[in-house]
């Protein structure tokens, strides 16, 4: 696990871009796991940023989304795919049918409309590289604590505490979503590389669990001590609580220095 410590929200957007558009460079092929929620708004505006002005190319590209508010259409403006769109897609040249994002209308049939996203991305050669942010109780994609390690995609149900936390990018007359589609633990887990993202104070003591805790399923992204390739890119804030910041600094030194391949 190599953690980035960078000096804010910008650096961190720019280190981030640099990781994913390394992935593509050397496989224009690759297969992009994507995240949505505001901490990747940055990375996605750098990568649009060096397609636009540096050509980096997605053409070739596949991506699968971790997630989807159950009950939201793509056109609702909450919805991940309004997100993508807005944020991404509508500005790089990703082909329209290379794109795979949960379809949060699906109604019945849960099992295999899941079981038909995890076909899709084997039939992809499985996800090269995953960029993940993390919920304030430690989630990623939608695995609220107590899942399974081993999780597929599925229907999950929303915690109380996450639907408080984006009760705010609702209308306050409208109904939150409680259900989502989301990536499971064993899939995210199957990925070549991982790539955590997170910002700010109030996700500083999550994301010491996640990194320096004990792997639990109360704090799901701490499933990723048992991946061999994570990279968790943090800003100052995000990495207050971390106890050996000094040592991931200097881990970042030496790696540059004798394996600099890893950073890329």
């Amino acid at each position: 696990m190599l953690v980035l410590l960078n000096a804010g929200y910008e650096e961190l957007s720019r280190e981030a871009a640099r990781i994913v558009a390394s992935a593509v460079r050397s496989k224009p092929t690759a297969t992009l796991g994507l995240a949505t929620g505001s901490t990747t708004v940055g990375m996605y505006k750098e990568l649009v940023r060096l397609h636009q002005g540096q050509g980096l190319d997605f053409s070739r590209a596949v991506t699968f989304n971790l997630d989807e508010y159950l009950g939201l259409g793509p056109e609702h403006p909450q919805s991940f795919h309004c997100f993508m769109r807005e944020h991404f897609f509508e500005h790089v040249n990703v082909a329209q049918q290379n794109i795979h994002i949960p379809d949060g209308t699906i109604s019945g049939d849960y099992e295999d409309y899941c079981a038909a996203y995890e076909r899709a991305i084997r039939e992809a050669g499985g996800i090269d590289l995953q960029v993940l942010g993390i919920g304030r109780n430690g989630h990623v994609g939608f695995n609220e604590p107590t899942s399974s390690f081993g999780s597929r995609t599925r229907l999950k149900v929303l915690t109380n505490e996450t639907i408080e936390d984006n009760r705010k990018f609702f209308d306050e007359r409208e109904e939150m979503p409680q259900c989502a589609i989301t990536m499971g633990i064993g899939t995210i887990l199957e990925a070549k590389k991982i790539l955590l993202l997170a910002t700010g104070e109030a996700k500083a003591e999550t994301v010491a669990e996640a990194i320096e805790g004990p792997i639990t399923a109360s704090v799901t992204a701490s499933c990723l001590q048992l991946h061999p390739d994570v990279t968790f890119v943090i800003d100052e804030a995000a990495g207050a609580k971390l106890k050996q910041r000094g040592y991931y600094r200097r881990v970042m030194e030496m790696t540059a220095r004798f394996t600099p391949n890893r950073l890329s």
